[in-house]
């Protein structure tokens, strides 16, 4: 059997689909999945062990490729026009979609409804996988840094002045500065974790370098910086290494996930139940309870680095 999923974008959003291509698998063990995704965040579905073939859709290919083959179902897991235009030039028996349909997308795929008991969006996605015979009784993300990458990373780190010791990983940005938890608190946190003998190492692309200059005018000198510094592939890499993972709702934070380390996550606006790191509701903190307090990020921090 031929598989095709169509996930364009963005970062954290395709993370969060890679269970589809497992579900599949598990469903159809003999089947090749074949996964059509932006080419700047093709690097992620590259480290997918249940990814047979890529399909990378460039910026400019406003209509999206020609997918080549027959296949017995084609996956619209984004719900926009450009990943369902993909779905529907495929010459695939069944067509089906995530269920929030925007810009069309309804036209050309159909709607499938999640289970009530999919509270999380990783569920949601893979009940689109159900539809067509995927098997879950548990998300898998199969997601595996490759060593060249994580020799890559390591050199980068002990030129910062990373001494091999434990460290853990900071993501201060986020895609919108309403999801960003405040700089002040990120440079006090980052200060105690270098109290406690681990490295803070903050991580994110290149528009969080400014976010990082904001941090530091309130600590965290001494934090080491890959901010705008590693490929994706190597940011994987990366966060694998760690022993812990703080961040907001974004990227980094559901590839920490994925990878089954530990992730604190800050949820200033968007409702963790729904886009916490997958299994990990207990280490997430959200604004709707409160202000999140410095203290209370670093008793979730203490506990992820003690193994709770």
């Amino acid at each position: 059997m031929r598989f095709l999923v169509s996930r364009l974008s963005a970062l954290g959003d395709v993370v969060c689909s890679l269970p589809v291509a497992s579900a599949l698998k598990a469903g159809h063990p003999k089947c090749e999945v074949v996964w059509a995704v932006d080419a700047r965040f093709a690097g992620i579905v590259e480290l997918c062990r249940s990814v047979d073939h890529i399909v990378r859709v460039s910026k400019g290919q406003r209509l999206g490729p020609s997918i080549d083959g027959q296949f017995d179902a084609a996956l619209d897991v984004q719900g926009l026009f450009k990943s369902a235009w993909i779905v529907a030039k495929s010459k695939a028996h069944h067509k089906v979609g995530y269920h929030w349909q925007r810009e069309g997308s309804w036209l050309f795929s159909s709607k499938v409804l999640p289970d009530p008991s999919s509270l999380h969006v990783v569920d949601q996605y893979v009940d689109v996988a159900r539809a067509v015979g995927g098997l879950a009784s548990q998300a898998e993300f199969t997601l595996c840094p490759d060593p060249s990458d994580t020799d890559q990373v390591m050199s980068k780190l002990r030129a910062k002045g990373w001494k091999d010791g434990p460290f853990v990983v900071i993501n201060a940005g986020a895609g919108w500065a309403t999801k960003r938890w405040t700089p002040v608190g990120f440079a006090k946190v980052a200060d105690w974790i270098l109290d406690q003998g681990v490295m803070p190492v903050f991580l994110g692309g290149k528009p969080d370098t400014t976010v990082l200059e904001e941090v530091r005018l309130h600590g965290a000198e001494n934090a080491v910086s890959l901010v705008g510094e590693t490929s994706i592939r190597e940011l994987v890499a990366l966060i694998s290494m760690a022993r812990c993972h703080l961040g907001g709702d974004t990227g980094s934070t559901h590839i920490a996930a994925a990878l089954g380390i530990p992730a604190v996550g800050l949820y200033t606006q968007t409702r963790p139940e729904r886009s916490c790191p997958y299994g990990q509701i207990h280490r997430c903190l959200s604004a709707a309870d409160g202000p999140i307090t410095v203290e209370a990020v670093q008793a979730l921090v203490a506990g992820s680095l003690a193994g709770a």
